[in-house]
């Protein structure tokens, strides 16, 4: 391979990785996560949860743990402050709106949704202490 191509492939292969660690970033994910109970307040066990950004199309899939807990994370950017999401489990589905601060790219980005029966319940100040809770780390 000729000389001078051999810098442009090492650049080419830096972008590439630096655009893959940015996928990491906290400013690149946007998670909800919620408890799916029935009627009788019990957890529901490996349901399918799908969320769905409505602008692409783009789906997410998870299921829910024995305690009936989902956690999804979209790929979504500053950017998509505003866009709203679709939220099914089974055959109840929910809107949401993806609400976080565009300028802070420190702190985690999402909400809490829970189905209790057949009613979504959008609990986003649980959010942080949930997911602190799933991560097994500290909540702030």
């Amino acid at each position: 391979m000729p000389r001078p191509v051999l810098p442009l492939l090492g650049g080419l292969t830096l972008l590439v990785a630096g655009a893959v660690w940015a996928e990491h970033e906290v400013y690149y994910r946007y998670v909800v996560l919620g408890y799916v109970r029935d009627a009788h307040g019990e957890p529901v066990r490996t349901g399918s949860v799908e969320l769905v950004r409505d602008k692409t199309g783009f789906s997410y899939l998870a299921e829910t743990n024995d305690d009936g807990l989902f956690v999804l994370v979209a790929r979504l950017g500053d950017e998509s402050v505003g866009e709203t999401l679709t939220l099914q489990v089974g055959g109840f589905r929910t809107r949401i709106t993806a609400r976080f601060d565009p300028a802070n790219h420190a702190d985690d980005r999402g909400t809490r949704v829970d189905l209790e029966a057949t009613r979504f319940v959008e609990r986003p100040a649980a959010f942080h202490s949930t997911l602190a809770r799933f991560l097994g780390t500290p909540e702030r």
